[in-house]
């Protein structure tokens, strides 16, 4: 049998210490996993985790990566199964995938309560720009050049409703019943949107 390169032995090694801390970070949080955690469950030195990240923050930002990656692509999965003219029904069905999303444990710690403060308030928008910001904007802006919505600044506005979609993710995910809660926080953005649709 051949022996692996060195090449295959790293990108195992990479596997295992973002799965390990895709795990463990949602699971206990940010500040509640250790290196030492890490390396463990990943079975790999404490060595390795530093040649390949850095350290537990490097590793952090490469799982919330690949978590955005993710969602971004899920959402405009969704999306583009709707009736491109029908940019609206884009919208809300965007909207209800996002919000069954942010049930999910990992995108709760990860990117909802912990990456705001690992990254620090700076860092945390131009990572939001890059990903889930950009894919608001975009939308945005097919309903304007549609003539759906008022000429408005399209940044800001994507600001404010980022900012609405993280605080019904909250309320989803925090709720006692959260079914209930994702349509009751579904519904209300639609009204927000609503009230920016000409006509």
């Amino acid at each position: 049998m051949p022996r692996r390169s060195q090449e295959d032995r790293s990108r195992a090694t990479r596997a295992a210490l973002e799965e390990a801390g895709r795990r463990l970070f949602a699971e206990r949080g940010f500040a509640g996993t250790s290196a030492e955690d890490l390396v463990s469950a990943a079975g790999v030195t404490r060595g390795a985790l530093h040649h390949h990240y850095g350290d537990k923050r490097g590793l952090f930002l490469v799982v919330l990566e690949q978590i955005e990656n993710e969602t971004t692509d899920e959402i405009e999965s969704s999306i583009a199964t709707v009736d491109p003219d029908n940019i609206l029904g884009g919208m809300a069905v965007g909207l209800s995938v996002f919000l069954e999303i942010c049930r999910r444990p990992a995108m709760l710690q990860i990117v909802l309560t912990d990456a705001p403060t690992v990254l620090g308030w700076s860092a945390w928008r131009e990572f939001e720009t890059a990903h889930s910001l950009g894919l608001i904007t975009a939308q945005l802006e097919r309903a304007r050049e549609a003539g759906l919505i008022a000429e408005v600044p399209i940044p800001v506005l994507a600001q404010l409703l980022i900012s609405a979609l993280s605080e019904a993710a909250l309320i989803v995910a925090h709720a006692e019943d959260p079914e209930v809660a994702r349509g009751e926080a579904q519904e209300a953005l639609m009204v927000l949107i609503g009230g920016i649709v000409r006509g």
